[in-house]
């Protein structure tokens, strides 16, 4: 099997989470591992870390890279990264399917091309959401 180091990294600050989303930290968890199914990855491992008195950080292992969720319920604020190697993988669908379901009002997506030397910032391809203010959606 041929390896290479280009990868896609897709980075997004979602403001406005729901308070009953982002403090629960199993729904956070669910959410990170079929966001990263659905982007077509291979999950290796699950961590996560819950902090007093609230908050909390998943980081999905992915045999193409990783996928990581980092809550900040106090500022209703949650980061999310997704990077992955080579091209089977689809990491703006990952982060795609995290924003259409933790339902921010704000979000800033920037998404970067690395591996090939400098680091080169690429146009979203789907959903034009920097620093867009999104109509919410009840949560299902």
């Amino acid at each position: 099997m041929e390896y290479t180091t280009e990868g896609i990294h897709i980075t997004a600050d979602l403001w406005g989470i729901e308070s009953s989303i982002i403090k629960n930290n199993l729904l956070l968890i669910d959410l990170a591992k079929i966001a990263a199914k659905i982007s077509g990855a291979t999950i290796v491992s699950v961590q996560f870390k819950e902090f007093q008195p609230m908050g909390m950080t998943v980081v999905i292992l992915l045999s193409e890279s990783h996928l990581s969720i980092h809550s900040y319920p106090e500022k209703s604020f949650i980061a999310v990264d997704c990077y992955t190697c080579g091209g089977k993988v689809d990491p703006e669908a990952a982060i795609n399917n995290l924003i259409s379901r933790l339902n921010p009002i704000k979000v800033y997506v920037r998404k970067l091309k690395r591996g090939t030397g400098s680091i080169c910032d690429m146009p979203i391809k789907s959903n034009n959401f920097n620093g867009s203010t999104l109509k919410r959606h009840t949560y299902d």
